[in-house]
């Protein structure tokens, strides 16, 4: 009889045991963050543009959180996105080049460098709280074995490490490898086919069935989830699937976006098909600006806001945002919090129940204050500043609705004459200036409130520019006197780093690097 007295308790504990931490995972906040590849400011309905295309995007926002002054870390998309995973500034990770000065860096196919294994990347510091985390779609934060997702975190990727440029020669430079998990599968152009007359690609379709795989399979097993959903079907060459091309009263470009407006929709609602959208945190935004240079077939809209990728102008690096979470961030609401791609960083762990990291500078803010409905009031991060980078200089800063620029630049004369434009139909004298143009000493100040679009710099004689820049200069000196740049990955290239890890012809033999 106590024999089994015993073994009746002791199944009993096992059973509650095994019972309480399932609860626990299933308490744990499941997170996706949805990064689109140049989509612009004015490129959803509800930020205003016209044609009204993208109803999916416009409901999240009316069910969630709509973040007009949100912004990227930086104008060019792996500095970007390599902020979106640290929460840390480019300068601060190590994403940038000193081989120019405020020159944009990324890595192609022949860099030699990526993220550095001294980062601590987002999914790493989820494990903590058991979270398994997926990133579908475009890394472009190193292609070498070392660099990859899996080496820094994630523990499943489907999709490129860089963009999908092409079609290439393969004999001296291959097509960009795809991935599953650690197997390269296939090429853009050869396996997954874009097609550049058309635009036609399936892309967008296989990556929406990797993310609805992906959370169904988790929420089956009731583990907590990362998803970080990096589709770039808006980056040119951009394209969509049969069933979306010639749809957009937009073009091609509007097409791309209409495709991926119905994923994020279906994403949504297999959420609430599961029953775990009240326990699921999910965020939309862009890694940088509208790529105007691309002209209007191959780009979007950065809305009112001046040029657009590549500069630190407002259309290079004010985002569309949208924060949905049914049950904590009340519907319908609008928040004018400046915010960025790194608070992503701050906020997920916050979420997750994680203490961030503290033997390191980090520039996101917890934004859960901003968010949810049962937040303090009081404790809301309303007067941090947004710092405009480009490359290795700090080009800009914004506090409150004041923006103070110390250097001006959209592109050089040399690329502007050969017709390439990244402000096109948008010159602003002494402000898009094709030489680099230095301000320190008597900075170019807007009100973005009454000119969002700056072209209208505030008098240097007036009172309110004196005041703003007493207000502004402090904040400038105070970041540069404590900022630690780190070591530059985004130096060197190499040729003979392009087909590293992955099969390449040479001459009539075939190796594996």
């Amino acid at each position: 009889m106590y024999v089994l007295f015993l073994q009746t308790f002791t199944l009993f504990c096992i059973i509650r045991c095994c019972w309480t931490e399932k609860a626990a995972n299933v308490s744990s906040t499941n997170i996706i963050v949805m990064l689109m590849d140049d989509m612009g400011w004015g490129d959803l309905g509800v930020f205003g543009q016209p044609s009204k295309e993208t109803p999916n995007l416009d409901t999240m926002a009316a069910q969630g959180m709509l973040l007009p002054n949100f912004y990227t870390a930086n104008p060019l998309c792996s500095p970007s996105r390599a902020a979106l995973l640290t929460g840390r500034l480019p300068i601060r990770n190590g994403f940038y080049t000193t081989n120019g000065h405020a020159r944009n860096a990324y890595t192609p196919q022949e860099i030699v460098g990526g993220i550095s294994h001294d980062e601590i990347l987002l999914p790493q510091m989820l494990k903590k709280k058991g979270y398994i985390s997926k990133i579908v779609g475009k890394w472009h934060l190193g292609h070498r074995k070392q660099y990859l997702p899996l080496e820094h975190g994630f523990d499943e990727w489907f999709g490129a490490p860089n963009c999908h440029f092409g079609p290439y020669n393969s004999s001296w430079r291959p097509n960009i490898p795809v991935y599953n998990n650690s197997e390269m599968i296939g090429r853009y152009y050869e396996e997954f086919e874009i097609n550049r007359k058309t635009g036609e690609s399936n892309l967008t379709q296989i990556y929406l069935k990797e993310g609805l795989d992906f959370i169904s399979r988790q929420a089956e097993a009731q583990r907590p989830f990362f998803l970080y959903w990096a589709a770039d079907a808006t980056h040119s060459p951009v394209y969509a699937s049969k069933r979306f091309l010639g749809k957009s009263q937009r073009g091609r470009y509007g097409d791309a976006v209409m495709e991926l407006d119905d994923s994020v929709g279906q994403i949504l609602l297999k959420l609430q098909s599961l029953g775990i959208q009240e326990n699921t945190f999910v965020f939309f935004t862009s890694d940088n600006g509208a790529a105007l240079m691309s002209g209007p077939e191959e780009s979007g809209s950065n809305g009112p806001f001046l040029c657009g990728k590549e500069t630190t102008f407002e259309g290079g690096m004010r985002e569309p945002a949208i924060a949905w979470w049914p049950g904590h961030i009340p519907q319908g609401t609008v928040s004018f919090q400046l915010a960025n791609v790194m608070d992503l960083f701050s906020t997920s762990l916050a979420l997750a129940g994680v203490s961030p990291p503290d033997d390191r500078a980090l520039d996101g803010l917890d934004l859960t204050p901003v968010l949810l409905a049962h937040a303090p009031q009081n404790t809301s991060p309303a007067d941090r500043p947004i710092f405009y980078y480009r490359g290795n200089e700090l080009m800009a800063v914004r506090i409150g609705p004041y923006k103070a620029h110390y250097w001006t630049w959209s592109n050089s004369w040399e690329e502007f004459k050969k017709g390439i434009n990244f402000c096109p139909g948008q010159e602003v004298l002494g402000v898009t200036t094709h030489n680099q143009t230095e301000h320190t000493l008597e900075p170019i100040i807007f009100h973005l409130g009454r000119d969002p679009g700056e072209k209208y710099p505030i008098s240097v004689l007036t009172r309110e520019y004196q005041d703003v820049l007493s207000r502004i200069s402090p904040v400038v000196e105070k970041h540069k006197q404590s900022l630690v740049p780190g070591i530059p990955q985004l130096n060197m290239c190499d040729l003979a780093v392009m087909g590293s890890l992955t099969v390449m012809r040479i001459g009539n033999y075939t190796a594996v690097a």
